[in-house]
């Protein structure tokens, strides 16, 4: 079930260059600690926009590789608390055997830099290579940024919310999520769409947010094929994407767009 995140105006003192005051209302986008627990463990707190936080409590374990499908992910349950929210939910399958060596490992660790090593081969770990696929349209970018404008209320609302959408080969939003964090909005259009038992593939993935690695990663992990930003990537990115035969798309504006790989 989709949940709309509370607005509220707040009174604040806009400033122009000539100095002159004046006083406005804006609404400020909803950030939260948001504790995912799996299995009755705790495994992590993201800062997060808390709505749609059954897609993301399923996206974020099909990206860290605890559940290879919706199915592995279950009674998920939502509280509000005093201090943020906590997302339980139990898994099956061989993430159960990767959520008690996390949970282990985290207790373990220390700053003696042994967790640093790990974390650099993590890194490096290769990525399932992407099956073939023909490219898209550039017409079909430039349609689903404008479509795009029309399915983020919170980003309307506020100025400060990334969006992610899944996108038919011709453009066409099937699917988009919203987050402050713009890993978290990817995490719930993913978490989204498997719940829907529909592929990321045919179509693309447009995303607001810096083309990282980490972005790179969460979309071949999760099946797509194709990756449009409206940033361009960093190094690491397109080394990612090339190396795992991901189509990257970059720079993507209403007049032009970055053929990357």
């Amino acid at each position: 079930m989709r949940t709309a995140p509370h607005l509220s105006d707040n009174l604040t003192t806009e400033v122009r260059p000539d100095g002159t005051r004046c006083a406005v209302t804006r609404a400020w986008v909803p950030e939260a600690p948001v504790a995912l627990e799996f299995n009755g463990l705790s495994y992590a707190v993201m800062m997060a926009s808390p709505q749609d936080l059954e897609d993301f409590a399923t996206g974020f374990a099909l990206s860290e590789g605890l559940a290879a499908t919706a199915a592995d992910i279950s009674d998920i349950a939502i509280a509000e608390v005093e201090l943020g929210w906590i997302v339980r939910a139990q898994l099956a399958g061989l993430g159960i055997d990767k959520l008690e060596d996390r949970v282990r490992r985290r207790v373990a660790e220390s700053s003696c830099g042994l967790c640093g090593i790990e974390n650099l081969a993590e890194v490096a770990r290769p990525l399932p290579v992407v099956p073939p696929h023909d490219p898209i349209e550039p017409a079909s970018i430039f349609a689903a940024l404008t479509a795009l404008r029309d399915l983020q209320p919170l980003g309307s609302a506020t100025g400060a919310a990334h969006a992610a959408a899944h996108c038919r080969p011709d453009g066409t939003i099937t699917c988009a999520r919203e987050d402050v964090g713009r890993h978290n909005a990817l995490d719930k259009l993913i978490g989204a769409m498997a719940r829907d038992g529909a592929p990321l593939a045919p179509g693309f993935i447009l995303s607001t947010a810096r083309c990282s690695y980490e972005i790179v990663e969460k979309a071949v992990r999760a099946g797509a094929t194709t990756l449009v930003c409206i940033s361009l990537p960093t190094s690491l990115a397109v080394e990612r994407a090339t190396s795992a035969g991901l189509s990257l798309w970059a720079l993507a504006r209403e007049d032009s767009v970055l053929q990357v790989a």
